[in-house]
């Protein structure tokens, strides 16, 4: 899981020649739901009005801005790592399983991959880890968008299976509101059994 390389915060963005994508995962952080990665291969030096870290963005402008990612970019691919998957492995494994999965989805692969963060998955390519990367690489900003887009839009398609929970609204974070619906209703499948609010109302 150590990257190739890494560069710190505050360190200088040394990035290789060669083709490049960047990658980056939505969904650590929830209760329910699938962890989504997205790899964005973008063409270097290409800018896009108002493209950053997904986090910062309003979800209209997100919508606005995935659309043009993919028709802009020169590849991208989005992959999950599913609920079971998340409590057989671990959060971190699972998020790591997704990105190589949106890796290796690509058309071809690059000559390198940028990752926001510490870790990278194993891959046969020059892997870079940037802290911050979701908001000083173009690509990795790109990818951010489009795997947190990818993810609510799954989690809305589950508030229409299950519309008492309001995933629509928390998209599976554990909210007041999702934990008080959690304890009303009990356990979906789509719930992180592994992840102490579930683990505790599945033995309440």
């Amino acid at each position: 899981m150590r990257p190739d390389r890494l560069i710190r915060k505050g360190q200088a963005l040394d990035l290789p020649a060669g083709s490049l994508c960047g990658v980056d995962e939505a969904g650590r952080g929830p209760i329910a739901g699938p962890v989504c990665a997205a790899a964005v291969v973008w063409r270097r030096c290409h800018e896009l009005e108002g493209l950053a870290d997904s986090k910062q963005v309003s979800p209209l402008r997100r919508g606005i801005l995935a659309a043009q990612i993919k028709q802009e970019a020169l590849a991208w691919s989005v992959a999950f790592a599913s609920v079971d998957e998340i409590d057989r492995f671990n959060i971190l494994r699972a998020s790591l399983l997704a990105m190589e999965r949106a890796v290796r989805a690509l058309p071809a692969l690059p000559d390198a991959a940028i990752f926001d963060g510490l870790h990278c998955p194993e891959l046969p390519l020059l892997r870079i880890a940037v802290v911050q990367g979701d908001a000083r690489v173009a690509a990795v900003s790109a990818a951010s968008i489009l795997a947190k887009t990818a993810r609510d839009e799954v989690m809305e398609s589950l508030a229409k299976e299950f519309p008492e929970y309001g995933f629509e609204q928390h998209k599976g974070y554990p909210t007041a509101l999702h934990l008080e619906r959690l304890k009303m209703h009990g356990i979906t499948p789509h719930h992180r059994r592994s992840f102490a609010p579930v683990r505790n109302c599945a033995c309440a």
